[in-house]
């Protein structure tokens, strides 16, 4: 993924992440400003509520799809400021959807063999506590779009922090820690919200960024997107369409856990047990790819 990252001097690379991020922010508010000649002003403000409480089907759908603007920020930034094909962030294409499909079978598989101990195990009896969200029968003619929605969500962060960002800067500087640790710092950072979590706000990015360095070592393991692609779908497909924490973001969920996102200490509690399903599925794609 390296070898199209040629034109990637410290200030054109700086050029390119302010242009992401300005591309970033203009295509989402040029979105909302559409939605805002589109519809009714009744509609457009309980739409935005809808948005930011993720609390119905239809905010959590307009809420993923508008991280598009993310995906297609990096693909404009990586040809217009490093001359690259937009497909050369994802690596080779081929390759990327047989490791991604790969991956995907060998963390559907953990993630079942892993939800089923933490409902049934000590001190996690979660099956006679969790919420029904949603009827199945709904919840499954949803799938086929949620899934779609999550997929544009987290291929879009992929397609900034690992496909753009880690590796122009691989093809900078030779030093792992460098390229692995500083788009996982981004990425990190991105999921900085104390309005959300309270005084857990550190520990939350502290867990993106751990989640950003899993990410990244796969994508420099295999050479491709599709692992860790297939690592941030099913993760996020297990937290917003199965099973969700109580709280914001629950309008797709299939259930809802009895884990209270402003409970600080319920939350610290149940960190480690994530952190360990995260570290779970990383091997399993090793495994599973032979990386």
């Amino acid at each position: 993924m390296t070898d199209p990252a040629r034109r990637t001097s410290l200030p054109r690379l700086a050029m390119g992440l302010g242009l992401a991020v300005a591309l970033t922010v203009g295509i989402g508010q040029g979105l909302l400003a559409l939605a805002e000649q589109v519809l009714s002003a009744q509609t457009h403000a309980a739409l935005i509520g809808q948005m930011r409480r993720g609390d119905t089907a239809l905010g959590m759908y307009a809420l993923l799809f508008s991280t598009g603007a993310m995906g297609v920020a990096a693909l404009i930034t990586a040809r217009l400021v490093h001359g690259r094909r937009g497909r050369s962030l994802l690596g080779p294409l081929p390759l990327a959807l047989r490791q991604f499909g790969r991956a995907a079978l060998a963390l559907l598989l953990v993630q079942a063999l892993l939800t089923g101990l933490l409902m049934l195990w000590p001190p996690w009896p979660m099956a006679a506590q969790m919420l029904p969200a949603m009827a199945p029968g709904r919840w499954a003619l949803l799938l086929p779009l949620t899934l779609l929605a999550l997929l544009v969500q987290t291929g879009s962060e992929e397609l900034l922090f690992r496909g753009y960002l880690q590796s122009q800067l691989a093809a900078r500087f030779s030093r792992p820690w460098v390229w692995l640790l500083l788009p996982s710092a981004l990425f990190g950072l991105g999921h900085w919200a104390p309005g959300i979590y309270g005084g857990n706000a550190g520990l939350v990015t502290l867990w993106a960024v751990l989640f950003g360095l899993a990410a990244a070592d796969l994508t420099a393991r295999t050479g491709t997107l599709g692992p860790a692609l297939a690592l941030h779908l099913m993760n996020n497909l297990a937290a917003i369409a199965v099973a969700a924490p109580n709280g914001p973001m629950t309008g797709l969920a299939l259930y809802i856990l009895p884990i209270d996102m402003e409970d600080e200490a319920m939350l610290r509690a149940f960190m480690p047990v994530d952190l360990l399903g995260i570290g779970v599925g990383w091997l399993a794609v090793r495994l599973a790819l032979r990386v």
